[in-house]
């Protein structure tokens, strides 16, 4: 029996009462290393470096993900498009859902195909139900032959297009849980975080949870900050396992999400190349995932910003050891804030002065 085949689903996990960590944000790390073009987003990458695409799923699973999710966000018809590479559609999508199995089954992880928010979702657009439609089957069959173990449709603002992910993810991957989130990107309406198309945040999900989806909720646009207030209303009400996927920035209630955020120096937009000055450090990870596990939230991940220092704390917030762990902080063994009885007694007298400015490590 193959590795594929004793993996736990990852709705038998969540039945059974376990978190499941899907990290993410493939676009945003590949941009900061300059392979992938802010802007357009298109991941390139796949084709012209897979090496490289590989190494990043090995590496998020060495931190503590529990899921290879396919880089295959925005590898979409309009997408490819938008670059002049319509003819490379099938390819690219083969390529990462391809190396993302065979990593998966390496690993004795779960692997999730991919689909996404589209640019086509306005009235303005001709026939645009029927074109977003099509992006949808397309993806999720490619996903569906490639052995997915389940498919995720992320980063909708429009409950409309969600809900059309969720029909399409039933239609075409009939016997594999869909895991379909929403992203924040409005204010408020009467005091309530709405889609762009005037949905209530908990009521979309109880409604995506009706249409099929198995697991439900938020990713991307808000930060841990801003994303929690709305999943703490949800889990009262919410009829779906929820997901809780936020990016790796300080969001606050005046910029609710990263689009919004503005330099604290400058009062400039830092979205999308300059968002570096707010990123979350691996204390704020670590209390998110506290939070997410008192919550009773049991699919959670890291969203644009992430790293796999970040994932590594998120999977040790939860009381696991990944790989990763191996290297985990060990300050006691710091030449200015150890402990250790190993550590030499040169550099004693500048212990003695800095020390106490800094963090203790506790003996």
């Amino acid at each position: 029996m193959d590795q594929k085949k004793r993996c736990k689903g990852l709705m038998e996990r969540l039945r059974d009462g376990e978190t499941v960590i899907c990290a993410e944000g493939y676009l945003f790390v590949f941009e900061r290393r300059g392979y992938l073009t802010a802007g357009s987003y298109v991941p390139e990458v796949v084709l012209e470096h897979p090496e490289l695409v590989r190494q990043q799923y090995e590496e998020f699973v060495h931190a503590g993900s529990d899921v290879v999710l396919a880089f295959t966000y925005y590898a979409h018809r309009e997408k490819m498009a938008l670059i002049g590479r319509e003819d490379d559609l099938q390819r690219i999508n083969k390529h990462a859902l391809r190396m993302a199995r065979e990593v998966a089954d390496q690993t004795g992880t779960l692997m999730a195909g991919n689909i996404s928010n589209t640019n086509l979702f306005v009235d303005s657009v001709p026939n645009y139900r029927e074109k977003v439609w099509q992006i949808f089957k397309e993806q999720i069959e490619w996903a569906v032959e490639a052995g997915a173990d389940f498919i995720v449709g992320e980063t909708f603002s429009d409950f409309g297009e969600a809900l059309m992910a969720v029909k399409a993810c039933k239609e075409f991957a009939k016997d594999i849980p869909c895991v379909v989130t929403m992203a924040a990107q409005q204010g408020q309406v009467n005091g309530k975080p709405t889609t762009v198309d005037g949905v209530d945040y908990v009521d979309a999900f109880n409604k995506l949870a009706e249409a099929g989806a198995d697991v439900v909720g938020l990713n991307c646009a808000r930060g841990p900050a801003t994303m929690l207030p709305v999943m703490e209303e949800a889990v009262k009400v919410c009829k779906a396992p929820l997901a809780a996927v936020p990016v790796m920035y300080r969001t606050t209630k005046e910029n609710p999400n990263f689009m919004s955020s503005k330099d604290p120096l400058t009062g400039e937009s830092l979205f999308p190349v300059n968002l570096d000055c707010i990123g979350c450090n691996r204390q704020d990870i670590h209390d998110f995932g506290k939070r997410v596990q008192e919550l009773g939230i049991k699919y959670v991940g890291l969203c644009c910003g992430n790293s796999a220092h970040l994932t590594r704390s998120l999977a040790e917030s939860l009381g696991r050891k990944p790989p990763a762990s191996r290297y985990s902080a060990d300050l006691n063994k710091h030449w200015l804030l150890g402990h250790d009885d190993k550590l030499p007694s040169v550099g004693q007298e500048s212990k003695t002065k800095y020390a106490p400015k800094l963090t203790k490590v506790e003996k």
